[in-house]
């Protein structure tokens, strides 16, 4: 056994173990600390095979940008979790039965993977200029369809998520540009008029401070 193989099932190991993690941390920090260390062992997966740019990818995007964007929001909501926790194992079985229809959905796609013949062989002039030019030419040649499939559901997704968070307070104050700019001299300045009124003296008090 070389030592890349045995880096290879110390990382699949770890990644195993932070991904069960993930899903059994009571914290919620906790869960997502083991999230960002599944990260990082899938991209040292990835390194070993040689697919630099997806590794690095992994590292910033993931890592450096989404994962302490979850950490933010997980720490400043401030979620309840044992409310959460109530009646988990009253849907339990439910949720195991789908875990198991999607795991076996997920094994009968990927067995045909393991089938497909010989790859063929790229171009010498591409592989010349790294994995990232060759990906990028197998991406927007003959995966360009999906690509597209797949960037229109992140567009309607990013979309129904700002649609089912917006919300109008009305608690919230605001200004509108278009009537400060219709706004006249007359509607900022009113003058009142009031009856003058005179001012009353005071009665003298006396040496014990009282008055007279």
């Amino acid at each position: 056994m070389n030592p890349t193989s045995v880096l290879f099932y110390i990382f699949s190991a770890v990644l195993l173990f932070a991904g069960f993690r993930v899903i059994t941390a009571r914290n919620t920090v906790h869960a997502a600390l083991f999230l960002v260390l599944a990260f990082f062992n899938a991209s040292c997966i990835w390194m070993l095979l040689q697919a630099e740019f997806l590794a690095i990818t992994l590292a910033l995007v993931y890592v450096g940008a989404v994962m302490v964007l979850f950490l933010f929001v997980v720490m400043m909501l401030d979620i309840n979790t044992d409310s959460l926790r109530q009646g988990f194992w009253n849907h339990f079985p439910l949720a195991a039965l789908v875990g198991a229809a999607i795991a076996i959905e997920m094994a009968i796609v990927m067995k045909a993977g393991f089938n497909l013949p010989v790859a063929k062989a790229f171009d010498p002039a591409v592989l010349k200029l790294g994995n990232t030019r060759a990906l990028g030419v197998e991406i927007y040649t003959q995966y360009l369809y999906p690509l597209q499939v797949a960037a229109v559901l992140l567009l309607v997704g990013m979309i129904a998520a700002i649609a089912l968070t917006l919300r109008h307070r009305k608690d919230s104050r605001y200004q509108n540009p278009a009537e400060q700019v219709r706004v006249k001299a007359s509607d900022r300045l009113r003058l009142v008029k009031m009856a003058a009124t005179v001012e009353q003296p005071s009665a003298p008090k006396d040496a014990e401070g009282g008055q007279a």
